[in-house]
């Protein structure tokens, strides 16, 4: 597939963040001419003069709207080359924060396709985090955050009872379908539980960051790693959290069902947690 790179090379954005909405700075592009100019000059001109010269230029959606919007038409379509990454990085550069793309992006997998997801993810996490690298004096948590895509969030009190160990939580969907991005520090897990439900129910975990385990009673533990995709059935006992050694973050996404509850059973020993590795 022809990059539209080339193209993009002179493309200058106003940045919004420090512009006021009353006076948008002209955007200008060039880069039409100087790549194909002499060999298709019809094709430079829209690109330069009706594309990027008057569309970008309409004052009826701002620039920071206008990079979301093409972010999502080019995920939509499955392009994922150094198109999508140069406009990853203009969104960014017009305001759009990490916590806003990655809620941009989880809505659109819905639609668009979870494989396109992942796939934007892997590069939108490169541009939100390549000029913010954690300092030689973060703490390990720090440095967690910046290497996933979603939040860490707030300390999980609210079900603390049911952990050992810290646990965080930060909502990612809290319409049509329930996520939460739920983050533990090293040998954090959760108590062995039971998702009831009548019909349907049970639980859907991906891994984003760091490495932990999925254990159902009677079975091996199964360990969970980056785009490591866990079905859990309900009415089965079972524990997830973090490895040994490893700061952990998974999306939790609820399955609809009918007369579903949570059961929180007995911890998980040490004696049962220090056999992993």
């Amino acid at each position: 597939m022809l990059s539209l790179l080339p193209f993009l090379s002179s493309f200058t954005f106003a940045q919004e963040q420090s512009t006021p909405p009353t006076v948008m700075k002209k955007i200008t592009q060039t880069a039409g001419r100087e790549q194909l100019g002499d060999f298709a000059p019809q094709f430079a001109h829209f690109n330069d003069d009706v594309l990027f010269g008057e569309n970008w230029n309409n004052e009826d959606l701002s620039v920071k709207t206008r990079c979301m919007i093409t972010v999502v038409a080019l995920m939509s379509q499955g392009i994922t080359d150094s198109s999508l990454v140069h406009h990853l990085q203009n969104a960014k550069n017009n305001g759009v924060t990490r916590e806003e793309i990655a809620a941009l992006i989880t809505h659109v997998a819905f639609y668009a396709g979870w494989p396109k997801a992942w796939a934007t993810f892997r590069l939108a996490r490169e541009v939100w985090t390549s000029d913010s690298g954690a300092s030689a004096s973060a703490t390990p948590k720090q440095r967690h955050a910046e290497r996933i895509m979603f939040p860490i969030g707030k300390p999980n009190d609210a079900f603390a009872k049911y952990f050992i160990g810290q646990s965080y939580l930060a909502p990612v969907s809290t319409e049509q379908v329930k996520i939460f991005n739920v983050t533990f520090e090293p040998r954090c897990r959760n108590n062995w539980h039971i998702h009831r439900a009548a019909r349907g129910g049970g639980q859907m975990l991906i891994g984003i960051g760091g490495r932990g385990y999925y254990q159902e009673w009677g079975k091996d533990p199964v360990e969970i790693k980056e785009g490591t995709v866990i079905h859990i059935p309900a009415n089965v006992k079972h524990w997830h959290g973090a490895a040994p050694d490893s700061w952990f973050s998974h999306l939790a996404i609820e399955i609809d069902g009918e007369e579903t509850s949570n059961e929180w059973l007995e911890p998980v020993t040490d004696e049962q947690y220090d056999k992993l590795r």
